[in-house]
Parts: structure tokens; C-alpha cells; sequence
């Protein structure tokens, strides 16, 4: 099955974003040189080359206002980093990527990545991934000789609060993807409070991405959301999520009302450091 295509062209945000601002979660998609994994449940949408994604992708960030952006290696590749590094490398010093490797994985592996500006490893317990929690926690102390973070994408409700202690223990920053990805949109759960306890103590970030993953309506979400930016405005990050792979029945979003969305319970300061000045510590270092 092929994945539909995103909205196009895109349309400008009501929201204006401070020069410098990041898109910290979207997935560059290649074309037929790009070896696609056996065990992917889904097609990229067909008709674009990887330059025509690179040249969609360009128009994207224009269009929002972004200047930079994080690039995470989608599972429709697997282990297979070469869409992301190319995309990494043709895009030039603004971009950072996240890429994918097994537990097994050795210093070489690690270094590699980091040397092409992978700044992180994705671990996925949503889709199954090929990186286990325990394999993170063995390889965290070499992604912290160089500089990466663990980025995770988990349903918060089924596991964040047996691993807190663990994470609290990582010697190297670990992102949490989607709002933590939430299988209730009640704000007050024991999951939203473990998130916001590890986010106030400085043991996590979060991005306040995807929402749509979890509701059809956008301001259903917003409770949530602001409970994680009362907990820690400085540690929260955003991204569109764009291309919008792998709905498995979500609605197809535009990424400008999204960013719309989380302008609406925000404020300036709030928007500079979720938009600008938290992904360049995080990211550009």
C-alpha cells in the first residue's frame, strides 16, 4: 500500500516564527535508489524522486518559516540510514538527523553517524524499531562521548512510568516524541504526571508534535500540551511530523495548522524557546 502524499503546496502559518526557528521531527523520503526494508508496512507515496523530496521538503520549511530542521530516519528504511545522511548532507550546516541502528551496534557504527551529523538514535516501541530499551542503556555512555541523545517514541500510558528510574540514570538526553503519544486525552493521568516530573526535573524533553496521531480534533490536546510546557518550558520542542507517514487512519494534517494549533496556547517567549532557542541547544551543539 502507498502512502498518500502530504498537502501541496503548502500554505503559510498564521503563526510567524522567529528567524532561526527549527522543525524538529519531519521524515525525508527517497526515491527508487533507496532501498525500502522488507518488513515496512507501507510504500512512500509514489512519483517523487529524492531530489523531488528534498525540493518539497525546501518549500515546506519556507513555508512555515523554518531555517532548520531534524531529519528522522524513518522504519519504512530500517537500518538503512543512506536517505537520511544523503538528505542531512545535500541540506547543509542547518540540519541535524536521527538515525537507526540495532542494539549490536559498536562504536564505529556510532561515531560514523555522528561524523554526518546525526545528532541521535530513534528507539520506537510504537512500531517495533530494531533498538530495545536495553539496548539504548547500553550504548548510551558512547552516544554521550559524542555528543547524541536518544530520541523515543513510546505510548507513555503502556511504559513511561517503568523505565523513569531508568532514564533518570542516562548518562545522554532522551527526547520524547508526540507528546508522549497518549492513549487518553485526560491531562491528568499517572503517565502526564510522570512525563511532567522527569520534564521539571531536566531528565527529559519533549516534543509537542503529531497531536493528530491521537485526535481528530486539535484542541482536545491542548490540556495536555500545556501541562507539559508548565513543566518545563525549556526542555519542549517542536516538529510538523511532515510527510504524515503511517497514519494507520489519522487524518492527513497540514502541517501549517498544526503549528497554528500549538500558537494558540503559547505565548512569544514560550514560542522563541520551543521554536528556536531550545532545539539550538539540544541540536546544535
Amino acid at each position: 500500500m502507498d502512502n498518500a502524499q502530504p498537502p501541496y503546496p503548502p500554505e503559510r502559518p498564521k503563526t510567524p516564527l522567529p528567524k532561526g526557528s527549527w522543525d524538529a521531527h519531519v521524515h525525508l523520503l527517497g526515491g527508487p535508489q533507496h532501498r525500502l526494508s522488507p518488513n515496512r508496512v507501507e510504500n512512500p507515496p509514489a512519483g517523487l524522486d529524492f531530489d523531488g523530496w528534498l525540493a518539497l521538503y525546501r518549500d515546506h520549511l519556507t513555508n512555515l518559516g523554518c531555517d532548520h530542521g531534524l531529519i528522522v530516519h524513518s522504519i519504512l528504511y530500517g537500518t538503512d540510514n543512506t536517505v537520511t545522511l544523503e538528505a542531512v548532507k545535500a541540506l547543509g550546516e542547518n540540519f541535524k538527523g536521527v538515525g537507526l541502528l540495532p542494539d549490536d551496534s559498536l562504536f564505529g557504527a556510532i561515531k560514523a553517524l555522528a561524523d554526518a551529523n546525526i545528532c541521535a538514535v530513534r528507539l520506537n516501541y510504537v512500531h517495533g524499531g530494531v533498538l530495545t530499551w536495553d539496548g539504548a542503556r547500553r550504548m548510551a555512555p558512547t552516544l554521550a562521548d559524542h555528543n547524541m541523545h536518544i530520541q523515543m517514541l513510546l505510548h507513555a500510558d503502556l511504559h513511561i512510568e517503568e523505565i523513569a528510574n531508568d532514564i533518570r540514570a542516562l548518562p545522554t538526553p532522551l527526547v520524547i516524541d508526540h507528546c508522549g503519544w497518549p492513549t487518553s486525552l485526560d491531562a491528568q493521568t499517572p503517565a502526564i504526571d510522570t512525563l511532567c516530573t522527569l520534564l521539571s526535573d531536566g531528565d527529559i524533553w519533549i516534543k509537542l508534535s503529531a497531536p493528530y496521531r491521537f485526535s481528530d480534533i486539535p484542541e482536545a490536546v491542548h490540556p495536555i500540551m500545556r501541562r507539559l510546557i508548565n513543566a518545563n518550558p525549556e526542555q519542549c520542542l517542536w516538529g510538523s511530523d511532515w510527510p504524515h507517514i503511517m497514519l494507520n487512519g489519522a487524518k492527513m494534517p497540514h502541517a501549517t495548522a498544526l503549528l497554528d494549533n500549538l500558537a494558540q496556547i503559547t505565548s512569544d517567549s514560550e514560542k522563541t524557546k520551543i521554536f528556536k532557542t531550545n532545539p539550538n541547544r539540544l541540536f546544535a551543539t
